[in-house]
């Protein structure tokens, strides 16, 4: 018996399936925020996440990758319907798509990422707050964090602009 094949969504370079679609949306139940309070908290995240990194793609202080990360995070637990809008977006969904495929973030998201992560947290470890615990905890997360980001594989963009379509190459 042949498989038929299904139909797809392009997003950029990546591609999403029909039973992609249906993998994303059955993670999307089991993992939905069901109170209601919370659920329009993480929901009203979502789409400040989605204005900051659509902010991103032109503004240059503000990185679009992880706000779209973010977003898809908080619409993964209060909305299939927005969640799929999401990666489907033929604009927005690559983010998002290019690091869940472990293909990686641009180098000018990491280095974004990683400044306004260490700018805020010092800022809190020793300024805004006066405690010890807070003084070691905050920069041992921003450690590990880091060392997580710089391990992710660099997406390599195809010309010079900064969020044209992602070259198949990567580096690390």
């Amino acid at each position: 018996m042949q498989d038929k094949p299904q139909p797809s969504v392009h997003t950029a370079d990546a591609t999403l399936t029909d039973a992609d679609t249906e993998l994303h949306s059955q993670l999307a139940e089991k993992k939905a925020i069901r109170q209601p309070l919370l659920r329009a908290l993480v929901l009203g995240c979502g789409w400040l996440s989605v204005l900051l990194g659509v902010l991103g793609i032109f503004l240059p202080l503000l990185p679009t990758t992880p706000f779209l990360l973010l977003a898809a995070a908080c619409f993964l637990r209060t909305s299939p319907r927005f969640y799929l809008w999401l990666i489907r977006h033929p604009k927005l969904g690559r983010y998002v798509i290019y690091y869940l495929d472990g293909k990686g973030i641009p180098l000018r998201a990491k280095i974004y990422t990683l400044l306004l992560m260490w700018s805020t947290m010092l800022l809190t470890a020793f300024v805004l707050v006066d405690r010890l615990p807070v003084k070691i905890i905050l920069p041992a997360i921003g450690a590990l964090v880091s060392i997580y980001i710089l391990r992710q594989p660099t997406l390599v963009l195809s010309d010079t602009h900064p969020h044209s379509a992602p070259h198949s190459e990567q580096q690390r």
